[in-house]
């Protein structure tokens, strides 16, 4: 690990957390592994129980639980079955191979090799028979609720939906669906009170084409948001006015217009809009308690105190004094300066490679979490570009596999083809209930891609802080290529490209080299060099 800081503790005085290079093994997803004073035999972890005891050994409960998800060929007797047993070398094999006589491996209903889960039965007839129980699809006959049921029961995890189902309030909605008192439509689904498991349930529907396509769910939850954020200011009735003003005709227009572009995320936009709303709150609510006075009586020094006297976050009420005073500010010069940043956060190219050669090598690390980091180091996509990225958008040509980030594809190189094609390949990346979906990245919504604060967040386990990562990037592709041809390959302006370049210093650079391929040429060593670009014109 570069730096001072310990991972984890917030560094103070600005100052950014390092980048990590060497980095331990991430713990494992889940609940904590409790410890014990017996050993499990595969994993060689303490443990406090024992789940089974087979030829190879005693199995702890998570040995046992990918046993009996692992299926394939088995090695020994070339038969395609359930693998739990594990050969001396370390092979997965199937059971009458491995000697293992537990009767207890096969569905009573459908025959299925599977842990029985419950009465005999594996965890898929168990759902489908509780499904069929709850949502009664023949009384009378129902073919979309035949078509929930199948859906669900296309699950790689149906451990998940049989958990998802015990909770409270899935229990009632599917209940009311079953008793016919919850029509599958948008307005039936409106009629309820807003809560997380109504609008999991809906975005299941319209991802399986149950129900049609709402309003875009960003624009939904950020409606939902604000009347939330209004009835906080009910004891402020002028403020409460004022901020459902600048809500619902500055920003809601704007995020409206935004969602009618498929190709947009909503994501961002959404978190600064709701950001500038909550600090414009707190300015007129400090206006209100501190100096006893409203946007009426502000002047530009209750600004210039209010910026003083807190974090740089106050600065965001810019947007909001930019509103107010072009709508009722009247002819009062009121301002807030921008946010400038003081330095660029970066790394050096030595930093770069390190975690380019962590996202390839760390195989306990998840595939897609690998293939986002790549697409961010060595393309400086943002991050809320990667996550409404396609699967059409990589493609394998004889001439090799490319992924379209701007106008012109760009090239995957040749050794990391089989990595992105083994995730393509793959159905690992496709969640619980977001299977069949065309995201490269699918989220924990079905339909929905991941967040890409979600995927900040996951790229933080390879060391990868987004910011830096993205300038160093920047900064290496734009001493390698021109800012014209990279802003086609990757989807940027070439203005902000143009900047990165001057930051870093590349015309200089650029220049050298030009000047080198001039005199290897035997032509007249002088250059001219085209402002706003990262090329040097001979003449």
């Amino acid at each position: 690990m570069t730096g001072d800081h310990p991972v984890g503790r917030p560094v103070r005085q600005g100052v950014r957390r390092p980048t990590l290079t060497n980095l331990e093994q991430p713990k494992r997803r889940g609940k904590p592994r409790t410890g014990g004073d017996l050993t499990c035999d595969r994993c060689g972890r303490e443990t406090a129980q024992i789940r089974v005891h087979w030829p190879d050994g005693a199995i702890c409960g998570i040995c046992f639980y990918e046993a009996v998800h692992t299926y394939g060929t088995c090695p020994w007797c070339r038969s395609e079955r359930l693998l739990p047993g594990r050969s001396p070398q370390g092979e997965n094999i199937c059971r009458d191979c491995a000697g293992i006589v537990r009767p207890l491996m096969t569905c009573d209903q459908c025959g299925t090799e599977a842990e029985r889960f419950r009465g005999g039965r594996c965890v898929r007839c168990v759902i489908e028979g509780d499904l069929d129980a709850i949502l009664k699809p023949n009384e009378p006959a129902d073919l979309r609720l035949k078509k929930l049921i199948a859906a669900l029961l296309e699950s790689r995890r149906p451990e998940s939906i049989h958990t998802w189902m015990q909770g409270t309030r899935v229990k009632q909605l599917l209940t009311m669906i079953g008793n016919r008192e919850l029509e599958l439509t948008h307005e039936g689904f409106e009629s309820l009170p807003r809560s997380p498991a109504v609008e999991h349930l809906r975005e299941i529907l319209v991802h399986n084409r149950l129900m049609g396509i709402p309003p875009d769910h960003y624009l939904r939850r950020f409606e939902h948001w604000l009347q939330v954020r209004l009835n906080e200011l009910a004891p402020y009735p002028e403020i409460a006015t004022m901020i459902e003003q600048f809500g619902r005709w500055h920003h809601l227009p704007r995020l409206t217009r935004l969602a009618a572009d498929p190709s947009k995320n909503l994501d961002s936009p959404t978190r600064n809009t709701k950001q500038e709303i909550t600090e414009a709150g707190k300015f007129l609510i400090w206006l209100h308690d501190e100096h006893g006075t409203t946007p009426r009586g502000m002047t530009q020094w209750h600004i210039d105190l209010y910026l003083d006297g807190g974090t740089s976050t106050r600065k965001v009420i810019r947007n909001f004094i930019a509103w107010y005073r072009k709508g009722r500010g009247g002819k009062r010069k009121l301002y807030v300066p921008p946010r400038y940043a003081q330095t660029l956060p970066t790394l050096n190219q030595k930093q770069r490679l390190q975690l380019i050669r962590n996202a390839i090598e760390m195989d306990q690390v998840a595939l897609s979490t690998r293939i986002a980091a790549l697409i961010h180091l060595l393309w400086a996509t943002p991050l809320v570009k990667i996550v409404m990225l396609k699967t059409d958008d990589i493609l394998l040509k004889p001439t090799g596999m490319t992924i379209a980030l701007g106008s012109t594809p760009a090239a995957i190189p040749e050794p990391l083809a089989p990595l992105f094609w083994a995730f393509l390949t793959n159905d690992a990346n496709q969640q619980t209930v977001n299977i069949g979906t065309d995201w490269l990245f699918p989220g924990y919504h079905a339909g929905h891609p991941i967040l890409a604060f979600t995927l900040q967040r996951r790229l933080l386990v390879l060391g990868i802080d987004s910011q830096r990562a993205r300038n160093a990037s920047l900064k290496n592709l734009t001493a390698q290529i021109d800012i014209h041809t990279l802003a086609s390959l990757l989807g940027y302006s070439p203005i902000t490209l143009a900047n990165h370049a001057d930051q870093s210093g590349t015309y200089m650079s650029a220049y050298v080299e030009a000047k080198r391929k001039a005199r290897a040429a035997g032509e007249p060593a002088r250059t001219r060099f085209i402002p706003g670009t990262n090329t040097a014109s001979l003449r």
